[in-house]
C-alpha cells in the first residue's frame, strides 16, 4: 500500500476540496477515503469538511485507485455551436459527461479533448466542464474552451443568469398547469448514491409547466433556478410524479416504457463571455423520446 504525505502551507478551505486539486481523484472518491480512514490529518481520523491549518500533515494511506484523467478518444459528437471561447454540445442519453470511478473511457470529455483544447479548471478529468447532466439524460451542455469562458459561464450559473429548460415525462396526471417546487436537497442518509429532500439540504428550486396530459402520464417542461444533483428527478418524486424510466427514484415498474429517465435538456441560454450578447440554443427530442410520445398519443 502506497503512503503519501502532504503538508499544509498556504492552502485554505475544506480538506476534501484541497485534496481534489492535489490528487487525481474526484471529490466523492476523496470523501470515501477520508470516511474509511485512509486519509488522516495529523495521524488522526478526520472529516471531509475540516479546514486544515498551516503546518498540518495529511497522510494518504491508500492511493491505489485508478487515477482519473481525460484521455483523448475519437468519437462522433453532435456539436451545435463552437467558437474560440466555448462550444455547445448535444449529449446523447447513456453517455457519462466526464471520467469518474467506473467510467474511465467513452465519456463526453474524452471525445471533447480529442476534438479541441478545453479550459483547465483544476480537475484533470473534467476540463472545460461548467455544468453536468446525468448519464441517462440527453441534451445541451455549454463547455468552456478559454479561461475567460470558464470564469464567465461559471459565474452566470451562480448568479442565475443562464436559461436551462428540460422536457420530462412523469408518472400520473399533474392537475396544476404549472407550479414551483422549492425543497432543499442533500445526500440521502439511507443511500449515499441518492439525493433526497432534507431539512438541512441546499436550496433547490424547480419551476414546471404542463405541456400535455396522457392517461397515466404527463409531459412537462422544467426550468431550473438552481442546479443540484438529480434535482428534477428528486423534486418530481417529492410531489408524487417521478420520471418515467428513472431507475433510482421511479416505481419498480417504471421501465415498462423506457429504461433510464425520460429527461431531455432542451434549451440552453447564456451571455457570451467575450461580446456579452445573449445566446440561446434549442434541440429536438431524441427519436426514442418522440416515439414514446407518439405511442402514448395513440
Amino acid at each position: 500500500m502506497d503512503v503519501k504525505y502532504i503538508e499544509i502551507k498556504d492552502e485554505t478551505g475544506r480538506l476534501d476540496k484541497i485534496l481534489t486539486k492535489k490528487l487525481p481523484f474526484s471529490r466523492s472518491q476523496i470523501k470515501n477515503l477520508i470516511d474509511s480512514g485512509n486519509i488522516t490529518l495529523n495521524h488522526l481520523i478526520t472529516k471531509a469538511n475540516v479546514q486544515p491549518k498551516k503546518g498540518d500533515l495529511i497522510e494518504i494511506k491508500s492511493v491505489d485507485r485508478k487515477p482519473l484523467t481525460a484521455e483523448p478518444e475519437a468519437m462522433s459528437l453532435n456539436i451545435i455551436y463552437e467558437d474560440d471561447d466555448l462550444l455547445v454540445v448535444n449529449k446523447p442519453a447513456g453517455m457519462v459527461v466526464h471520467p469518474a470511478n467506473g467510467h474511465y473511457h467513452g465519456t463526453l470529455v474524452n471525445g471533447l479533448v480529442y476534438h479541441t483544447q478545453l479550459a483547465l479548471n483544476g480537475y484533470k478529468y473534467r476540463p472545460g466542464i461548467v455544468h453536468r447532466i446525468d448519464k441517462d439524460t440527453s441534451g445541451l451542455l455549454m463547455v468552456a474552451k478559454s479561461e475567460l469562458a470558464l470564469q464567465s459561464l461559471s459565474n452566470q450559473l451562480k448568479e442565475k443568469k443562464t436559461v436551462r429548460e428540460y422536457l420530462a415525462l412523469v408518472h400520473g396526471q399533474i392537475k396544476e398547469d404549472e407550479g414551483t417546487i422549492s425543497a432543499p436537497l442533500g445526500r440521502d442518509p439511507r443511500n449515499r448514491f441518492k439525493r433526497a429532500v432534507i431539512p438541512n439540504g441546499k436550496k433547490a428550486v424547480t419551476h414546471f409547466f404542463v405541456k400535455k396530459r396522457f392517461n397515466s402520464y404527463t409531459l412537462i417542461s422544467c426550468k431550473l433556478e438552481t442546479g443540484r444533483t438529480h434535482q428534477i428527478r428528486v423534486h418530481m418524486k417529492y410531489i408524487g410524479h417521478p420520471l418515467v424510466g428513472d431507475p433510482l427514484y421511479g416505481p419498480r415498474n417504471t421501465t415498462e416504457i423506457h429504461q433510464g429517465q425520460l429527461l431531455h435538456a432542451k434549451k440552453l441560454g447564456f451571455f457570451h463571455p467575450r461580446n456579452h450578447q445573449f445566446m440561446e440554443f434549442e434541440t429536438q427530442l431524441p427519436l426514442y423520446f418522440s416515439e414514446i410520445l407518439s405511442d402514448l398519443e395513440k
